[in-house]
């Protein structure tokens, strides 16, 4: 595959022209205003995978936005890779935050990405590195290199919690069907520094609402004399961790695995640096559970953190009011063993029961997704490991990332097979912020090392 350097160079303004016309599409799955854009994302990930290569292409209607499949079938005796990615994004907010609008990409040097970086949403969460496989498929089809069978299924709603993929697997398991299955929509420790996602936490998102009087009130008239929803909404969520940020809901901790001294001592063999990582988000100090390490707190143990929170007035100037309403948006990254829906129930009966007389208390669910643990002794993560070896020079770091892919569980589930999570995004890349961005350099790296998974997974299967 020593050609795979020299087709990227020859190729390297149309496959960012190509990358940058699918960032120009607002795909918001979670705002119903964009569903058009969404629409013609899907549309647009399905002519690229014909022109890639593809025999077979698919929009697969669902309940919500279609799943984009494709196949290149050419030897049933051979192994088939899975690959998995979305098409739709997080909501651009807050937009004054932006540089530069997040729909018009736009490429500029930073002193992590020397060589550039492309600025818009969806650069690297996921569309910079779904398209990596696209263009590292059509790499392989064009040069006829490609050592095996290849299938893939790209969604349009993991940024919602992925309702109609969980519908759509189930259905269509001898489809699907696969020895490996292929991800990238995780990150790297360093651009010299590979690393392997090996865990995953899981999910439990919910929103609450609490509710006084019936209407707002006038905060002179009646300030003092009613529950202020807004004044209980704050107590209500400061109780929910204690003094040393441990989460107080009873029951939360039960199935949460403890890793052994050994294991957290290879954890901490990562390079790791404090004070860079608090010049980069501009910090003092960092914080979280008692006892615990920052890499291991956004990795190896549970959080719950407020996501919004809103009522009253909040417009320019002053309105004295009483709000009728208060409410926040809560997520829980969780470890595996933790069930999601076991923990959204605890989450709602212990939020109700700390409600104070004087209001109303409404928890509801909205999605989640259970962690997700791949052992590194597997033929696809030796794969994987070779691939980034002879495109980096060097051994990737198998590490456990703190973000969620909810549906890499049920993949195991219904599927049988396991999923190997190949990033090439950086932390400091800005996903689901403003300036989200994708360096140059990664996208490039991230064609060149993919069809070397293919190379020695073919290899090692035999």
């Amino acid at each position: 595959m020593d050609t795979i350097k020299q087709y990227i160079s020859e190729n390297k303004e149309r496959l960012l022209a190509e990358l940058i016309a699918l960032l120009k599409i607002p795909s918001v799955s979670a705002d119903s205003k964009y569903k058009k854009d969404v629409l013609k994302t899907a549309d647009f990930i399905l002519e690229s995978l014909k022109k890639a290569g593809c025999d077979k292409v698919e929009l697969c209607e669902t309940p919500g936005y279609p799943i984009i499949y494709g196949e290149k079938i050419i030897d049933k005796n051979l192994p088939t890779v899975l690959v998995y990615g979305h098409y739709d994004v997080q909501p651009a907010d807050p937009l004054e935050l932006w540089d530069s609008p997040p729909y018009e990409p736009v490429i500029k040097k930073t002193e992590i990405h020397p060589e550039g970086a492309i600025f818009a949403r969806g650069s690297c969460d996921d569309k910079g590195q779904m398209f990596m496989h696209v263009k590292a498929l059509e790499y392989m089809t064009s040069k006829g290199k490609l050592p095996c069978n290849v299938k893939f299924m790209i969604e349009g709603e993991e940024e919602v919690g992925s309702e109609s993929l969980s519908w759509f697997v189930p259905r269509n398991k001898e489809k699907l069907a696969n020895d490996v299955i292929l991800i990238s929509d995780t990150g790297m420790i360093a651009n010299d520094i590979p690393s392997i996602t090996t865990g995953l936490r899981g999910l439990s998102y919910v929103e609450v609402e609490v509710t006084g009087p019936n209407r707002d009130l006038h905060s002179g008239l009646y300030g003092g004399a009613v529950a202020n929803p807004i004044n209980v909404l704050t107590k209500m969520i400061a109780s929910l961790h204690d003094e040393n940020n441990h989460i107080t809901i009873p029951d939360f901790y039960d199935k949460v695995e403890d890793l052994s001294t050994s294991e957290r001592a290879e954890m901490a063999k990562a390079p790791f640096s404090l004070n860079d990582y608090k010049k980069a988000l501009d910090i003092d100090a960092v914080y979280g559970e008692k006892d615990y390490s920052t890499n291991e707190r956004n990795s190896i143990r549970p959080t719950l953190d407020v996501n919004g929170i809103w009522g009253g007035y909040t417009g320019e100037g002053a309105k004295t009011v009483i709000a009728s309403k208060a409410y926040a948006k809560i997520s829980m990254r969780l470890v595996p063993n933790q069930d999601w829906k076991e923990i959204t129930q605890l989450f709602k009966t212990h939020f109700e029961s700390i409600a104070p007389k004087g209001v109303k208390v409404a928890v509801t669910p909205h999605h989640g997704g259970q962690g997700y643990v791949t052992p590194i002794d597997n033929v696809g993560y030796k794969a994987a490991s070779k691939a980034y070896e002879t495109t980096f020079g060097k051994t990737p770091i198998p590490q456990r990332s703190g973000g969620s892919i909810p549906i890499v569980a049920l993949f195991e589930q219904e599927l049988k097979s396991k999923t190997i999570l190949m990033g090439f995004g950086l932390n400091s890349d800005a996903i689901h912020s403003p300036n989200e961005h994708f360096g140059i350099w990664n996208y490039l790296k991230g064609i060149e090392t993919i069809p070397y998974f293919y190379k020695y997974f073919t290899e090692l299967s035999k």
